[in-house]
């Protein structure tokens, strides 16, 4: 019997992370999810996506701990032996918003920490064993999904971390991409925009005006099932000449418009 292609998603027991999941499940790939709750917490979870008929492990771990991320890989290799597609989309926001004026260095640390140097040396990790295995098999095939924010480019002054760290995470992307081009290893990035979460509750109300009143081009907020949608197009290959570009998944949100 052949073997399911495996993909690891970081941040994929909620919210944009399990919407991937369930398209990676449906698609055909077994899953290592990644969190920070314990598994226990998470059974519901695990349960649902293993009803869609993956092989699904959990790997509990904080991606901005090195030896959290090399113990998580290891895992996977352990139980699956392979790993063709990583998703990194683990994140975080400030614990509390405030403008660049007064923001501090100890929020800034967390949330760089994570959202960018976390993810950083993961793809490079990661990057590195498909590389092995690229070099066992010349048929194997690999792929890097790094799921970002229209903040990469929309600057929000009270939150200017979390703009600085996606914005890093991008141009993270282009390197990757330039960087495994030789190996045959395509490196995407997935831009949501204003996305229903429980990242976003705190804000509903805000983004629920901005929304009706022509923030986005289509008039509503984006589901963790759109983003999911785009993931698992790439994943499964769909766009295999395309190494470094972006996805918008943001309603036409940053669409220049008059």
């Amino acid at each position: 019997m052949k073997r399911k292609p495996t993909a690891f998603i970081t941040g994929g027991s909620r919210g944009i992370g399990y919407g991937i999941a369930e398209h990676l499940a449906r698609t055909g790939f077994d899953l290592a999810i990644n969190g920070v709750r314990p598994e226990m917490l998470v059974t519901d979870v695990l349960d649902n996506l293993r009803a869609l008929g993956a092989d699904v492990m959990y790997c509990p771990g904080d991606i901005a701990s090195r030896d959290d991320r090399l113990s998580m890989l290891e895992k996977i290799k352990a139980h699956f032996g392979r790993l063709n597609v990583l998703v990194n989309n683990a994140g975080v926001a400030p614990k509390e918003r405030r403008d660049i004026l007064e923001a501090t260095e100890e929020s800034f640390e967390y949330v760089v920490s994570t959202n960018l140097q976390g993810a950083y040396f993961l793809i490079q990790a990661a990057a590195n064993w498909m590389i092995e295995q690229k070099r066992d098999n010349p048929d194997f095939v690999a792929r890097i999904i790094t799921i970002s924010s229209v903040s990469a480019t929309v600057a929000s002054v009270n939150r200017g971390e979390y703009c600085v760290a996606k914005a890093g995470l991008s141009m993270a992307t282009q390197l990757f991409a330039a960087r495994l081009g030789e190996f045959d290893i395509p490196v995407y990035e997935v831009r949501p925009g204003i996305i229903q979460t429980d990242m976003t509750a705190g804000v509903t109300a805000k983004y629920d005006k901005l929304i009706a009143d022509g923030l986005c081009v289509q008039k509503r907020w984006g589901l963790p099932d759109d983003v999911g949608r785009a993931v698992a197009s790439l994943a499964r290959g769909d766009f295999p000449y395309s190494t470094g570009q972006v996805i918008m998944v943001d309603g036409g949100m940053t669409l220049p418009r008059l």
